[in-house]
């Protein structure tokens, strides 16, 4: 390994925008494992930047850092993870992110009717729920996470 592959932890705070403080807290979280030297300075290896990078935009799309570091732990230790590593993770994400893609445009779509409505029609409405009947299909407001009840679903009467 080359010298120029050992970073220090303002390295790599400076290549990716990462505040120093955030990079212990990532570590102390179990996100990143630098090496520390004789001295016990924190010294990462180039690879860390594109771990870090993905933690940053993982957390900006709504991923806890449980969710991450679940990913991450799938990725190989002793080496740096190739590009079918990391194309595994993506594939694992891309269905997270289709399935909150499909719930937040089901969201945008009928919030803009249901703010201000006055419930002008309840009998459409995606938050009505008389009788509780949506109790079975768990918490929250299933008809707007779920979409629109229909007669088949035996939701409405």
């Amino acid at each position: 390994m080359k010298s120029s592959d050992i970073l220090t932890i303002g390295e790599v705070s400076n290549r990716t925008g990462a505040s120093v403080s955030a990079i212990r807290f990532y570590e102390d979280k179990g996100l990143l494992t630098p090496h520390r030297n004789a001295g016990g300075q924190r010294r990462y290896v180039r690879a860390d930047i594109r771990r870090l990078s993905f933690i940053l935009i993982a957390q900006q799309l709504g991923f806890s850092l449980k969710e991450i570091r679940t990913q991450l732990a799938s990725l190989p230790e002793g080496r740096t993870p190739t590009k079918a590593d990391w194309m595994r993770i993506s594939r694992r994400f891309r269905r997270i992110l289709d399935d909150r893609i499909t719930v937040m445009s089901r969201l945008r779509d009928h919030l803009d009717g249901c703010i201000g409505c006055g419930c002008l029609s309840l009998r459409s409405c995606a938050l009505y729920n008389p009788d509780d009947r949506a109790e079975d299909a768990g918490p929250g407001a299933r008809y707007l996470l779920d979409g629109p009840p229909t007669k088949r679903r035996g939701i409405w009467s």
